[in-house]
Parts: structure tokens; sequence; C-alpha cells
């Protein structure tokens, strides 16, 4: 059968032999097929090369050898990196006879001292692939080693061996290895080193290891008000300052940031980390494994995400909060600002640069070690623990609406024509030239009123009963349960939060229209509340409006007029009725108005006067408005004493006297 089926077999056309393999021999392998070992060519591939020689000198740092850094920037993308660690071994390698092992490090793939845990007990560096890498990809490469006192170099180009091992001299006042090195044109292009990345770089680094301090120095001319052209990094507190340094002024839900660090059993390495949760922030993750980071997490991360989420799953069960069993990791991290660094041997990542660190045995270690400090950060605090857990469980709520939002979708997708709306609404018929109206009215009673007064072609009522639910401090259960929300969103047929769409609104206005006195202004910022939360493209949209109902009513002889509040009746007092004895009817509500004056004041696009409610810019990061409406309207009391307080002395004196 073989032999039919070489018989059958047309003749080579001699394009494809055995000239036609190729062998790659040293570093070539690398500048063919870049892409292999640092992951392509482009910005985020340049500045791995910085990250591979800082790496190794961060080992050395860790391994508790060095505990100074420089790296310095200079014109013509020429960057170096020096540590005053041991130094590169600079005697003959046993394998390479006439080679020094400097040399075969930086010439060599697979060459390295962090293969068998011997010179170094954890490292960033696994493959001896990271300054060999570097060599082959830069068009010139000079190592310096400070090393028994004696001071050797080095020089490379393109990956090639451009001279024996040089030895310089005496040096008894340095020790340590110093990589110079410029990227070459040739894979890169025109890309340049950016200080501001390198300088972040530096300034990570030094938080990651408490131990070292790492200099910074560029040329003058690359210098910036962000990116000083001398700068020092050392953290004491490692992560914990790193931590402080992000959250800034931010409040958080917790005073102190959950932060700690905790050796792995059987000296396996150890972990530390940092975590806090400030208000109203979308919040950040940065994950690193000996000192690598590792911006796509892994199993360390994993590790994490379990004892925090356990954590507050046994202290709810221990506060009696039955339904924090239902939380989940991403309740428990989003909004959060996370920061975790380990320390382990022999780590295992997705690829060679090291975005995911995937060792199994990371994900247990890492939640034993960080479990135990975590239950005693809530327990040990009992108000504190309450915080978190209640934030944790809003986001929870949220999460839960959310789902049954959808569900309630697609049901209602099916379900269309069976449309109901709620039998407090009366409705407009839509026939009319002009665009309608839903009033939002407060009570029975003004609903009345206001029936009688509306424009019936254009104009619908919707009468709510006295101050509705604070949607603020309000779970999600509560929100859906609610039976005054519910007549509000059928009515409207928009639906709520992410899947409210302002094309599906039946009203082109929506008009709240409260009693002008206190508890009307109440019943108002509650609503304002409800949409700001529940319906905010509503409110971008330009749709929703608060009536302008008067106060007052004053008359002197046949004249009449309105007025909104005291300051437009004392207006009016010195103005339009000055040294007439005048007449002055007080409204306790809108239901007190008559048809004719509530049409005429209030819902007659002719002769009312409304104002939009409007989100200010800072809604698209939603941050400023969301504190303060959290803040004055939100479930802790406490956040409004501390506005009145902080505000005591901005009310006019005169009002306080009045």
């Amino acid at each position: 059968m073989a032999d039919d089926l070489f018989e059958g077999t047309p003749a080579s056309s001699g394009d494809y032999d055995s000239s036609s393999i190729e062998v790659l021999e040293g570093l070539e392998p690398v500048r063919r097929r870049p892409g292999m070992y640092i992951g392509g060519t482009d910005d985020r591939a340049l500045h791995h090369l910085a990250a591979e020689v800082l790496d190794n000198a961060m080992d050395e740092a860790v391994a508790g050898h060095a505990s100074r850094i420089e790296m310095r920037l200079e014109a013509g993308n020429r960057l170096s990196i020096a540590d005053n660690g041991r130094g590169i071994p600079v005697d003959e390698h046993p394998k390479f006879p006439g080679k020094s092992t400097l040399e075969v490090i930086l010439s060599t793939l697979h060459s390295g001292g962090k293969f068998s845990g011997k010179a170094y007990a954890t490292s960033g560096g696994l493959h001896g692939v990271g300054v060999s890498v570097v060599n082959a990809l830069s068009s010139h490469t000079r190592v310096e080693v400070a090393r028994d006192k004696q001071l050797f170099a080095q020089e490379f180009g393109k990956g090639q061996t451009l001279g024996k091992l040089e030895k310089l001299g005496s040096a008894p006042n340095r020790r340590g290895t110093t990589v110079t090195f410029t990227p070459d044109e040739e894979i890169f292009g025109d890309r340049q080193f950016k200080p501001s990345r390198l300088f972040k770089l530096a300034r990570s680094k030094a938080y990651l290891f408490a131990g070292v301090e790492i200099r910074w120095k560029c040329d003058e001319a690359m210098a910036s008000e962000e990116v000083p052209a001398e700068a020092t990094f050392k953290f004491p507190g490692g992560l914990a300052d790193h931590l402080a340094e992000q959250i800034g002024a931010r409040e958080c839900v917790t005073a102190q940031p959950f932060t700690g660090n905790q050796e792995f059993p059987e000296e396996k390495g150890r972990v530390e980390w940092a975590v806090a949760w400030p208000l109203y922030s979308d919040g950040s993750t940065s994950w690193y494994c000996n000192t690598v980071p590792t911006p796509d997490g892994g199993t360390h991360e994993q590790g994490l995400r379990a004892a925090l989420t356990k954590g507050l799953r046994a202290f709810g069960e221990l506060t009696g909060t039955k339904k924090a069993k239902d939380i989940t990791a991403d309740d428990v991290m989003t909004g959060g600002e996370v920061m975790l660094s380990v320390f382990i041997r022999d780590p295992q990542f997705q690829s060679q640069t090291k975005d995911r660190l995937t060792s199994p045995e990371a994900s247990r270690l890492v939640e034993n070690a960080v479990r135990d400090q975590f239950d005693l950060f809530l327990s040990d605090n009992m108000d504190r623990g309450k915080a978190l857990l209640g934030q944790v469980m809003e986001r929870m709520d949220e999460r839960l609406r959310r789902k049954q939002e959808r569900e309630i979708k697609r049901k209602s997708a099916t379900n269309a024509k069976k449309l109901r709306l709620p039998g407090k609404l009366t409705d407009c018929s839509g026939e009319g030239d002009g665009d309608t109206e839903l009033f939002i009215v407060e009570g029975d009673s003004a609903g009345g009123s206001a029936k009688q007064a509306r424009n019936r072609k254009t104009q619908a009522i919707l009468p709510i009963r006295g101050k509705i639910l604070n949607v603020a401090s309000a779970t999600a259960d509560k929100i859906r349960a609610n039976a005054e929300i519910a007549d509000l969103g059928l009515a409207l047929g928009c639906g709520t939060r992410k899947d409210c769409e302002p094309e599906n609104l039946r009203y082109d206005r929506v008009i709240i229209m409260t009693d002008a006195d206190v508890d009307g202004a109440h019943i108002a910022t509650l609503l304002m509340t409800f949409f700001f939360q529940e319906m905010s493209a509503i409110v971008r949209g330009g749709h929703l409006y608060l009536a302008q109902p008067p106060l007052y009513k004053l008359t002197a002889g046949k004249e009449s007029r309105y007025a909104a509040d005291d300051a437009h009746r004392a207006e009016l007092e010195a103005t339009v009725f000055k040294g007439k004895k005048v007449e002055v009817g007080r409204f306790k509500g809108l239901g007190e108005m008559n048809p004719q004056q509530l049409r005429e004041t209030t819902m007659d696009p002719e002769s009312r006067s409304l104002i939009r409610i409007t989100l200010p810019q800072e809604f698209e990061d939603r941050a400023v408005v969301k504190d303060l409406v959290d803040r004055l309207m939100g479930r802790n009391p406490e956040h409004r004493f501390i506005f009145i307080q902080n505000r005591a002395g901005e009310i006019d004196r005169d009002l306080i006297d009045a």
C-alpha cells in the first residue's frame, strides 16, 4: 500500500530540500521572531526590555545582596540600570572554555543562575532569556561588573560579542552590575523610551520591596513637571505606602485599609497585600509575582479573591446577615483598590512576558495566609466590618437587581401586547398638537385638582402617596417591592438603570409638582434622587422638570399676583404693591388651589414657570454627583450630620435671627 502511494507522488520541484532547512544559532531566533520573547515590537515590548533588566537588579535586592538600584535614561534612547549587588560572575564558564560567564549569560539563550534555586530563592527571571533577549534586540549593549574589588566590562552589538571581557582596574568602593543598552531601530523603528513610563516603573518596583532604594535620573531635556530629572524612591511601608498614595484624599468605606504581609509555611515564600474600598470609585487592581507585574492576574489573584469572599460571608453569618451567603468575589472586588505581591519559588507563567501566574499552589498559599488576617480585620472592629459588609451587599443587591431586570426585559419582550398602566394614572389622549407631559403630584387631593386643571389631550396625572421610598438608602429588594416606584416605572415605560432607554419614554416631559413648602421640597428631592439613580438617561436627555407652584397670593383691590416664595413676596410688596394695603393668602398645598388657579400658575404652558433638572458635567464621571446624593440621601445619617456641620458657617445669619 505504501509503495503504491509513493509511486503516485509527483516529482519534487526541487524548491524544498535539505538546503531549505535553516538552523538559527545564538541569539538569531530572537531577532527573527521577537514576538515570541517580548510579545511584539510595539511600545509595550520596547519597555519590556527595561523591565527585564530591572527585574534582574530587583532579584539581587530581594535575595538580600543589593540595597540600591539606579535607572538612568540618556539622550539617544540609551538606558542604563545599575545595582550594588554581587555582580555577574566573570570567571571562565566550565562548559564554554575561553568564554567568561558574563559573555555566556549575555549571548546564550536559557543561561542564568535561577534554574536550581541555589543563587536565588525567589526571582522574577526564570527561563534564562531576559538579559540575553535585551542584548539580542539592542544595537549596542555594554555591561560593567564590579566584583572582588575589580572592574570588568564587555560590549555587544545586536547580540554579537564585540570583544573580549576587559579588566579595567581596581574598584575598591564599587560592587554590582551595570547594564547599558540602546534598543535596535531595525527592530523597534523610531520608537523611543517614554520617561513617564520608566519613571512609573522604577517607583512601582520600590513599593514592591521595602528594603530597596531606587534612584531615577534622566537627561534634563527629557524632564517635565511629571518626571523630574532626579528622584529617589524608598518606601519602608511597601504596598501600604503605595496604596496610601493611590487613595490620596478619597473617602473610603473603612477608615483603615486592609494591609499586611505573611510568610508562607516551609519557607515557600511570602505574600504582601494592600486593599481599600473607596466610595464612588471604579477601583483598580495590581498583581505581582516576585516583583514582576502580572496584569492578567492568575492563581495568586484567585487566592486573594477567595480569602476576602469567604471572610465576608463568615462575618455575615457571625452578625446574623443571612443574605451574605450570596456574596460573590466580584461583589467584594468591584470598586476596590487592590494590590497583591507574592514571592514564590519556581513560579509558572502563561508566557515569557509573564502576564499571568499559573502556579497551582499560589492560590492555596495566598488564601490561607490572607484569610486569618482578614477575619481579624473584620471582627476586631465590628463597626468597620459591618460598614464593609454593608457596602459589599449593596453591590450584591445591585447585581441581583440587574439580573432580575434583564429577566423582566426578556419576559416583557414576549408579552409586549399585554402592556398595562397603573390604575392611579390619568393618562392623556395624546391627540393634541403639543408635547405630552406627565405631572407627578403628591396626594389624591392635589391629584384631583390637577386632573381638572389639565389639558386632557397632552397632560397626564400620576398621584403618589406622600414621601416615596428613598432609593439611595434602600436595598434592591425594597425598591423592587415598592408600589409607588413600580407604578412610576410602568407609567414611564422606559426601564431603569442600564436598561433605561429614553426613546421608550411615554411622555416628552416628566414634571415633578409638589407643594411649595418644606415637605414638598423633600418629596421633590426624593423623586429627583429616584431619577438620578434609576433613570439618569432621562435626566441627561432633558426630560425632567420641576414645577413652580406659588406659595402666596397677593391682592390689593382688583389686582392680584402670585409669589413663589418669601423673597418674591417681599419683592412684589416693595414694587407692585408699594404703599398699598395688601391681602396675603398662603396656599398650604396644591389641593387648596382651585383648578383655575392651578392651571394658570403651574400647569398652563403659556403662563407657568418650570425648572429643568440637569446633571453637571461631572456626571460623566458620576463621582461628584453620586458623592453628594449618597451623602445627603444615603443610609448613613453620619454623612448628613458631617455635611451640616461643615457648612453651618455658610448659613445666612439674618435667616437664623429671623
